[in-house]
């Protein structure tokens, strides 16, 4: 039974919040505004004067002219330091550095001297390769989002920050493990908390065409973030607001598979208003990541709206609101097995499972300039998640290789809460103060029947009676089974960046205060410094961050409480463990230690070490060929890894990024409760998660003509070491931390694996070979000498020397390139029309290769196979 705890403290912060909001109005709080006056040594005002704020390092540029009055504005700045070159006829040009850092505004009275523009003045030292923040990032800006090769709109925001951030092990769907862990990523789009998955199979992202900057942070997390904290991804939107004419472009692609996708996009608004809207809809004959490296039954489409709408309503005070509405249907990818071969030996016809996602957002958020130094941000949020997975239209064809029950699920996640904080610039000091309360609601309805005809045979002594109603082959019925509960969660923090000289200091504490299936609260102090050394610019950092590691909200209910009923226990323990918990969350200590350093004018690199030590760590089980997950929860978990990247500025339209990592994932026994597998030893053994990656890299290269900087390449390289595979049988007999033993076996004295536990198609998929012979769809081997049996796909350890913690199965090395060639401005009508045109390949070399097999969380996916697609747009 769910408990709970006094909330008079949340209330009367919401009222003391609306109270303070009353009078004025309802913006939003990720990005900053610089504005000022431009005048010359008399004071008089200079209009039309060019004003560029940019960041040589993220890309970001933007150009302004002064108005009659002298006044220029950037609105929806991303948190950077950005370089301020002001330039005008007579004029010396005057250079600037300008830190954004707060939602407080800047304001900044110039003056420009008489000269020439070929002379300048630089008021402070100029913007350098470096930043000097104690926390570990990485800056993608809308420039480098525009031509990032990705292979898909319906994951694009995933894949952006996969392919442009150092530490993530890349997943099927769309998937990203930040840091060792599997999906703890908390996103916050323009201030607006999003902890729950982000992915194809689970919830619709927020279109990447909606999306202006990112600043994925792989260090210690600030104070103002809760919750998932393994990667923080703070997201800020486009804007329309200061865009006097309407400006966009309509988008046409086709390409492999018959994937088509229709774009459109459009920012308009004035200097106190302005309206971004995003919307397309996509189709594809292979819309998820198959079991098999060819297409069966993957079909899927989506339709995406996203609208911002910013309104200054006084000198003071503004409100901004985002709206999203995301439709997702497509069908779950069959294997050939359930595709054909289960058919052949009786199932009736066709396995054709299939998913429904709709998504629905409001965010408004109210801003109040309380003073020169001082801002108020108030905002309300709800966003829904329905997620319906239907079985196929006769219940027996769903029985598969790794499928026994027929399942259906009508599962919805609404999140409501507010966030609000005070943000205080002044001197030494950038001070936030704030908090967040948000209540989940969590209802599921999940119905499950048995469509194995072995599975629970009467005559044998494993038959159980409290499963015979339920048995399909036998006429039973789907057992039905609902679940709800509401999380209650209150955070509160304070955070302080503190600059003495060279010294950057960032200290905060957070309290969160978590109230679903158990109660938990922590108290977070984070920590964390860094050291310019300006003469060599070099920067040093350290960070330090105690966290709360909250339990996934995807099935949660069931996961914790429907191993409680007898009916779903009897189903679900014939897949492994079903061991009812109330799922506490865990905490984390993690430390952090690295640099940043700048080389010549157009080079940087940094990196860092990170410890991350857990008790209550958490991952996922997969049920059956479904995308019906489970959490699981492991009793402690050890992170350490490295994160380093590379950035070359663009020099004569030469731009490069590469990036570097190593994340261990080290969980450690017993399973304290979840349903699914358990992996290893329960005496405490520790194992590799499956994502644990030993290395991965991603380079990007971009080139663009300088004398036609709309005609570009663009080239994308990544290389993995593998995941961890470890369904992949192996043979050992005597380490007591492997799991080779229920393969191995003796004939005849020879070691020998068994292989009764795949079926021919699996050992397919697994690139399979015995003294030589491939495994095919439909002809594999019932055992093999363990030396003779090798894999195209996997790397199998030798016999007897598998441990799951130190030489687990992986799954094989792969390099992926992708590369986009475009012109944007292939032809241009009436002034400010242009027609663009691309190209754009992804797995150029049709790499035959496995993102995982058999894993217990996404089963069994194959890398793409080259795709290739053709897009025409309109610019206006």
């Amino acid at each position: 039974m769910q408990r709970s705890f006094n909330f008079k403290l949340i209330t009367l912060a919401i009222a003391f919040g609306l109270a303070f909001a009353a009078g004025a109005a309802f913006g939003q709080g990720s990005s900053g505004s610089v504005g000022g006056t431009v005048a010359d040594s008399t004071g008089a005002a200079i209009p039309g004067a060019s004003v560029v704020l940019s960041n040589a390092v993220s890309g970001y540029t933007r150009t302004a002219t002064t108005d009659a009055t002298g006044q220029f504005h950037f609105y929806n700045v991303p948190f950077n330091p950005y370089r301020l070159t002001v330039t005008y006829t007579g004029f010396q040009t005057l250079t600037k550095t300008v830190p954004v850092s707060s939602v407080v505004p800047i304001s900044l009275p110039l003056a420009l001297a008489i000269g020439t523009t070929t002379q300048s003045i630089t008021v402070d030292a100029p913007v350098d390769l470096v930043e000097t923040d104690s926390a570990f990032h990485t800056d993608i800006e809308r420039e480098t989002i525009d031509r990032l090769p990705v292979e898909s709109a319906s994951s694009g925001l995933s894949s952006i920050i996969t392919q442009s951030s150092p530490g993530i092990s890349a997943d099927s769907d769309g998937q990203m493990h930040g840091l060792g862990d599997h999906a703890e990523n908390s996103f916050s789009i323009d201030g607006q908390p999003e902890t729950n998955q982000q992915s194809k199979a689970f919830s619709n992202q927020v279109p990447s065409d909606a999306i202006q900057s990112l600043e994925v942070i792989d260090g210690a997390p600030p104070a103002e973030y809760g919750d998932k904290t393994s990667l923080v991804v703070k997201a800020t939107t486009r804007s329309g607001q200061g865009v006097t004419k309407p400006t966009g472009s309509v988008t046409l692609s086709y390409g492999s598979f018959g994937s088509s996708n229709l774009e459109f996009n459009v920012a308009y608004g004035g200097k106190n208003w302005g309206n971004f809207i995003s919307a397309n809809g996509l189709q594809s004959g292979r819309f998820l990541d198959a079991p098999e490296f060819a297409v069966y039954h993957d079909k899927g489409n989506e339709e995406n709206f996203f609208d911002r709408v910013d309104y200054q309503l006084n000198a003071a005070s503004s409100l901004h609101t985002n709206l999203q509405y995301t439709r997702s249907w497509f069908q779950t990818p069959n294997s050939y097995d359930t595709q054909y071969g289960f058919a052949a030996i009786g199932s009736p016809g066709l396995t054709d499972q299939r998913s429904k996602i709709e998504t629905i957002d409001v965010a408004p958020t109210y801003t109040q300039t309380l003073s020169d130094t001082m801002v108020f941000n108030f905002g309300p949020y709800i966003r829904r998640d329905d997620f319906n997975y239907y079985p196929s239209n006769n219940l027996l064809a769903d029985f598969g290789p790794i499928q026994q029950e027929s399942v259906a699920q009508q599962r919805s996640l609404t999140n409501a809460g507010v966030h609000s904080d005070i943000s205080y610039v002044k001197g030494v000091n950038n001070i936030k103060l704030g908090g967040v309360y948000q209540q989940t609601f969590l209802r599921e309805n999940f119905q499950i029947g048995i469509v194995d005809p072995n599975l629970n045979v009467p005559s044998t002594p494993a038959y159980n009676p409290v499963l015979r109603p339920y048995d399909l082959t036998r006429g039973g019925a789907l057992y039905g089974y609902h679940g709800q509960t509401d999380v209650k969660q209150l955070g509160l923090y304070g955070q302080d960046q503190i600059t003495a000289g060279n010294w950057l200091f960032n200290v905060g504490i957070r309290g969160d205060f978590y109230n679903g299936l158990s109660i938990q609260r922590q108290a977070e102090p984070r920590v964390g410094l860094s050291y310019n050394v300006k003469k060599t610019a070099t920067v040093l950092r350290a960070s330090y961050a105690r966290t709360q590691e909250t339990p996934f909200n995807e099935n949660l209910v069931l996961s914790s409480e429907g191993c409680l009923d007898p009916v779903l226990n009897a189903i679900l323990s014939t897949i492994g463990p079903c061991n009812p918990a109330p799922f506490n969350p865990g905490f984390r200590n993690e430390f952090h230690a690295g640099l940043q350093q700048g080389i010549g004018r157009h080079f940087s690199v940094g990196g860092e070490y990170i410890w991350k030590y857990t008790h209550n760590g958490y991952d996922f089980s997969v049920l059956g060929a479904t995308p019906i997950t489970f959490p699981i929860e492991w009793h402690n978990s050890k992170i350490p890894g490295y994160a380093l990247s590379g950035t070359m500025t663009s020099i004569k339209g030469l731009s490069a990024h590469v990036n570097l990592s190593s994340v261990a994932a080290r969980f450690f026994n017993p399973q304290i409760g979840g349903v699914g597998a358990t992996i290893g030893s329960p005496t405490g053994y520790p194992f590799r998660i499956d994502h644990d990656e030993k290395f991965n890299q991603t380079t990007h290269i971009e080139y663009a003509l300088p004398f036609r900087k709309s005609l570009f390449y663009s080239f994308n390289w990544r290389y993995d070491s593998g995941q961890v595979a470890g369904a992949v049988p192996c043979y050992g007999t005597t380490d007591p931390n492997s799991t080779c033993a229920q393969y191995s076996t003796t004939v005849k004295g020879v070691q020998t694996i068994s292989l009764s536990s795949l079926t021919d198609d699996e050992e397919f998929q697994a690139g399979l070979a015995c003294n030589g012979k491939a495994a095919t769809h439909t002809s594999g081997f019932t055992t093999c000498a363990a030396t003779a049996l090798t894999s195209s796909l996997v790397k199998i350890p030798a016999p007897g020397t598998e441990d799951d913690d130190h030489n687990p199965q992986r799954i094989d090395p792969r390099n992926l390139f992708d590369m986009t060639v475009g012109d944007d401005a292939l032809a241009h009508f009436h002034e400010r029309y242009k027609i663009g045109a691309r190209l754009t390949a992804i797995n150029v070399t049709n790499k035959y290769a496995l993102y995982n097999f058999l894993s217990t969380f996404s089963g069994t996916h194959y890398v793409s196979p080259r795709t290739v697609t053709g897009e025409l747009s309109l610019h206006f």
